[in-house]
């Protein structure tokens, strides 16, 4: 039935962005320091409002990434990771967030500006500890940007963007193990890899490793997304270790 008195509801929008790259061997992900209220001091993923009515969500999520970090587009690429919109999630009003995620290699130190008062790479295992509170409910926005990070490298070849040119797969395997937080069998590692047409391919010499043994070379191959795909570890209860 309907109701002449009904009246839509006032809700801001709001994008945040959960950005990964890898630094000494770990996982880490992009965290400000709130330089205003609410949360004035707090650590939270970099994030804001839309500018103005024409600002679309794409380009309001790369401005807040080189307002609140000095990251450009260019730098990396944002793909959608969920919308959030509970109520009490921010103090200040009814406001739902479109979460962006990227996991990119290389990604320079970030310059905090704006409402940002720092802006710092930061271990996702400290950043998911109990030492850690992050403003709103950007905990549940990062464990689920996780989360996705994880089943990329299970489904698709980025893995192999964080290594150079040319790598061994004892480097290829780090990076999964950095990513999927979890040790790896070297043996199981190495036929998952080798069982995966057109993921990597053998390239030039031999490199030696820093035990002194000789181990071969490869490259990216032509194959982007993996069937099979790599998948995680199980442990003995049947859940995913990682």
């Amino acid at each position: 039935m309907s109701d002449d008195r009904w009246v839509a509801p006032a809700v801001l929008l709001a994008v945040d962005l959960v950005i990964f790259t890898l630094r000494e061997s770990q996982l880490q992900v992009l965290l400000i320091e709130r330089g205003v209220e609410p949360y004035r001091g707090a650590l939270a993923l970099p994030g804001g409002f839309l500018g103005h009515r024409e600002e679309d969500l794409p380009t309001a999520a790369y401005r807040e990434l080189a307002e609140e970090a000095g990251l450009g587009a260019d730098q990396l690429h944002l793909e959608q990771l969920g919308t959030y919109g509970s109520p009490g999630r921010d103090p200040r009003d009814r406001v739902v967030s479109v979460a962006y995620l990227a996991i990119a290699p290389r990604l320079p130190e970030p310059v905090a500006g704006t409402d940002a008062s720092e802006a710092r790479w930061t271990p996702v295992e400290h950043a998911t500890s109990d030492e850690v509170h992050l403003a709103f409910d950007h905990r549940q926005i990062l464990t689920d940007g996780i989360e996705r990070a994880r089943e990329k490298l299970e489904r698709t070849a980025l893995a192999t963007a964080f290594c150079g040119p040319t790598f061994t797969i004892s480097e290829l395997q780090r990076v999964y193990e950095a990513v999927w937080g979890v040790p790896l069998d070297p043996r199981n590692f190495y036929r998952k890899v080798q069982s995966v047409a057109g993921f990597i391919v053998p390239t030039g010499p031999t490199r030696k490793t820093d035990g002194g043994r000789p181990a071969r070379l490869f490259r990216p191959g032509p194959r982007t997304t993996l069937h099979p795909p790599m998948t995680r570890p199980i442990s003995p209860a049947g859940k995913e270790t990682a």
